[in-house]
């Protein structure tokens, strides 16, 4: 059975309908399974003193500088409304492609449930928020759930939390772009362990390395690919530089179709890095992704009675 591939369509729509629907086309059109958004409000970004300024002096540990008033204003453009979700269902159900989305805060659960998704994705950071998705696993019958920059012992609980409801590991590098060195793709095999369905969510350079990376994980049996998608000019957005375009698209439907044989022999044999890919099954976090971690964890949070309520605190329902 070929490997189902996720279009991720993040923000690369710049917050454009008419751009959100030409991309849905374009999915549709390469024939990949699942478009997918980014349920992501500006509103629910939380403020933390510490990223205001970043690390000042050497001596402290590193920490990103990312100033809320301007991150703020930056995504505020980007916001898909409650009408930007119901055109985007829209969209896939006349195309034929299946919608997801990925929920960044606890509060706008009841909203997406409401509006038909019946499958969702979980971000890596939220891997270990464990009430959200006690929450998830009520509203929605299938799970997606990224583990980058997530420890061992938070993986084993959360598979814990889901014993005997149907869903997906997703193995990522939260490096963006993802160097080929880091990837340790056969941490897949760790992920299976817990379930038998699991994919590889790839943050590769597009122009650097092309579909190298999904190649290899294709091979290594992953049952799905999560790519970063436009159909815009790569600097046109944030993620662009690790965005497929729509060709690129197209053939990594073709790989995921291919059998092992045909995988090694046209292509991962044709891969100087492909050992270098495999790596470890467990190799911990880096420091980078430590740091990015210490930032997106927590960057988004429901606001209840004036109270910044993150997705891990165990609260009463939201």
């Amino acid at each position: 059975m070929a490997a189902k591939i996720i279009a991720e369509l993040c923000q690369n729509h710049n917050g454009s309908l008419k751009t959100l629907g030409d991309m849905v086309n374009a999915v549709a059109e390469a024939g990949a399974d699942y478009a997918k958004i980014q349920t992501m409000f500006a509103d629910d970004l939380t403020f933390r003193e510490r990223f205001e300024h970043g690390r000042i002096e050497r001596a402290m540990p590193q920490v990103l500088r990312r100033p809320y008033h301007a991150e703020y204003d930056r995504l505020k453009s980007l916001d898909l409304d409650v009408d930007g979700h119901r055109a985007f269902l829209d969209l896939c159900r006349e195309t034929g492609v299946k919608p997801l989305t990925t929920i960044f805060s606890r509060s706008r659960i009841p909203m997406v449930h409401d509006l038909g998704f019946d499958e969702v994705k979980v971000a890596s950071y939220d891997c270990s928020s464990y009430p959200m998705i006690r929450e998830l696993k009520e509203k929605f019958r299938y799970l997606f759930i990224s583990t980058g920059a997530t420890y061992d012992e938070e993986v084993q609980k959360t598979a814990e939390t889901l014993k005997d409801y149907p869903y997906s590991f997703m193995h990522c590098v939260t490096v963006y772009p993802s160097p080929l060195t880091i990837l340790n793709l056969t941490r897949m095999n760790y992920l299976r362990g817990f379930t038998h369905h699991v994919g590889f969510s790839d943050h590769t350079s597009v122009e650097r390395d092309g579909l190298k990376a999904a190649l290899v994980a294709l091979w290594l049996g992953a049952d799905i690919i999560e790519r970063h998608f436009t159909i815009l000019e790569r600097g046109m957005t944030k993620d662009g530089p690790v965005s497929i375009d729509s060709q690129q698209l197209k053939s990594l439907v073709e790989y995921a179709g291919m059998s092992n044989d045909e995988l090694e022999r046209d292509h991962v044999s044709k891969i100087p890095e492909y050992y270098s890919m495999i790596g470890r099954k467990r190799p911990g976090l880096s420091h980078a992704e430590r740091v990015n971690r210490d930032y997106y964890r927590g960057r988004f949070a429901s606001k209840i009675n004036g109270k910044t309520v993150f997705n891990w605190e165990e609260t009463p329902d939201i």
